[in-house]
């Protein structure tokens, strides 16, 4: 046999040998095979849903009261009632009650300002014009201002739907009595004088007549 037919037939037998040998190895799972790629891990993050009308405060209330006090709660409760109901208002309404019944007294006639009054206080308030002009005193009044105007205090009640809001003013006025002579026999005409005074409103939460009614005064 010649020597190309010989390198002929070794090619050949290597040929074989190589198929054979890459068949087994492809036909396995000992071979190598590409890893199977995970999927990327992203940062996932859990969030909490957070209801925030659980955590809401009111502002028209915690402006004016401490937070979780027994006033916060009465107020809060009248707000439940009669939900057009704002304690800035409320406030901004009883300063210019303090102002017009307080200078009405001075002056001796509380008529206009009788609607506004419980019956007690009108009362109280007649007897002290009815002293001073059986007297002869007249009184001589000027409001400068309210300095300040704070809620000390509320309750209201569940179950009559009456609200009640005492109010602390701090005003500054001018007062002078003067007497059947016209002597001033208290207070000073040309000097002004700071006055505090805690003043307790009531009214029926969702009633359909908004005004309060000044029921104590102190």
């Amino acid at each position: 046999m010649s020597n190309p037919m010989i390198q002929l037939l070794v090619l050949a037998a290597i040929a074989i040998f190589l198929i054979l040998r890459l068949r087994n190895v492809l036909g396995t799972r000992d071979g190598f095979e590409p890893t199977k790629s995970e999927p990327p891990q992203t940062d996932r993050r859990n969030f909490e849903v957070i209801d925030g009308s659980a955590n809401e405060v009111d502002h028209d209330i915690i402006d004016h009261v401490e937070p979780d006090s027994p006033a916060a709660d009465a107020l809060t409760a009248m707000k439940r009632a009669e939900p057009s109901f704002s304690v800035g208002d409320f406030l901004t309404g009883a300063k210019s009650a303090h102002e017009m019944i307080l200078l009405a007294f001075e002056r001796g006639d509380i008529s206009e300002i009788r609607p506004f009054l419980a019956d007690e206080v009108a009362d109280a308030f007649q007897s002290v014009i009815d002293s001073r002009n059986a007297q002869g005193q007249t009184v001589e009044a000027q409001y400068l201002g309210t300095h300040g105007t704070t809620i000390s205090s509320a309750e209201f009640d569940n179950q009559t739907g009456t609200a009640e809001v005492s109010v602390q003013f701090v005003a500054e006025l001018i007062v002078a009595t003067r007497d059947a002579a016209d002597n001033v026999v208290e207070g000073d005409p040309k000097a002004s004088r700071k006055q505090r005074d805690v003043w307790t409103f009531s009214r029926g939460m969702g009633q359909d007549d908004p005004n309060w009614q000044l029921v104590a005064t102190g």
